[in-house]
């Protein structure tokens, strides 16, 4: 990595990942196929892009760092067609990137943004195929989580509404530099058909799901009370008295697309 002499950057997050059993693990989850249209978000020093690039030949980036772009594009030189857009991700069309095909994302997220790079991402869910994403371990427990659990939140309901959610591996804290306090893990998501997912207003569901969290404590009769009433809440098949984590995602869909009915 003789290319790359500025150090990791703790203003932007950066981790960056070293241990190649761990990038040999993620690259077979991504595992690219003839055609794909690959866009790596916050490259970094290219650990999962050299390979990703060697072995599919074609990869667009993701960087906002400028420092990193000039290194990354002189160490692809023989290995594969690197595009590097330099631009903060969440300002970043995914449906016009991807134009006529689909995108398939994957990236080392910084902890700092992960949650709103899947909110941006799933925005655009329409425009992409999959998303294999590095992130704080206890981010993608949230992510994966089931109704009931401590950790199943507005994360969880949003992302499982709109995408399948697969907790895949975990990855500790030396496989990266410098090494981070907290576990990391790898989480692939599937965006669901656009027919089969069911919201009619999407607004108005995240509203509804933001407003039934914002108060974890108190039930939905109370934590809905300005969104709907508790004749709602039960027409929808939801008991009023329940408290967030205990609905599941289509109870939460059904609720929002009864509230936008009325």
């Amino acid at each position: 990595m003789s290319h790359f002499k500025a150090p990791p950057k703790k203003s932007l997050g950066q981790h960056f990942l070293t241990d190649g059993s761990y990038i040999d693990k993620i690259v077979r989850a991504v595992n690219p196929q003839p055609g794909d249209r690959l866009v790596e978000i916050g490259p970094g020093q290219g650990a999962i892009t050299f390979p990703l690039l060697k072995k599919h030949g074609e990869l667009t980036a993701i960087e906002f760092d400028r420092d990193l772009i000039t290194p990354l594009m002189e160490a692809s030189e023989g290995i594969g067609r690197l595009t590097i857009i330099h631009k903060d991700v969440l300002s970043v069309d995914f449906g016009k990137l991807a134009g006529e095909d689909k995108l398939r994302l994957v990236g080392n997220l910084p902890y700092n943004l992960s949650s709103p790079i899947l909110f941006h991402a799933i925005e655009h869910a329409a425009a992409i195929t999959d998303m294999v994403f590095m992130l704080q371990k206890e981010v993608v427990d949230r992510m994966a989580a089931e109704p009931g659990s401590k950790v199943y939140g507005r994360l969880s309901v949003m992302l499982q509404a709109y995408c399948r959610v697969d907790a895949l591996f975990v990855v500790p804290p030396g496989a990266f530099r410098p090494p981070p306090k907290v576990d990391s893990a790898v989480a692939r998501l599937v965006p669901r058909d656009p027919a089969s997912i069911g919201i009619r207003d999407p607004k108005r569901f995240e509203h509804v799901v933001r407003a039934a969290f914002g108060q974890r404590r108190k039930t939905l009769r109370n934590a809905l009370s300005d969104v709907c009433t508790s004749e709602q809440i039960e027409a929808a098949g939801v008991r009023p008295d329940a408290r967030a984590e205990q609905v599941a995602v289509e109870d939460f869909i059904r609720l929002a697309n009864l509230v936008t009915a009325a």
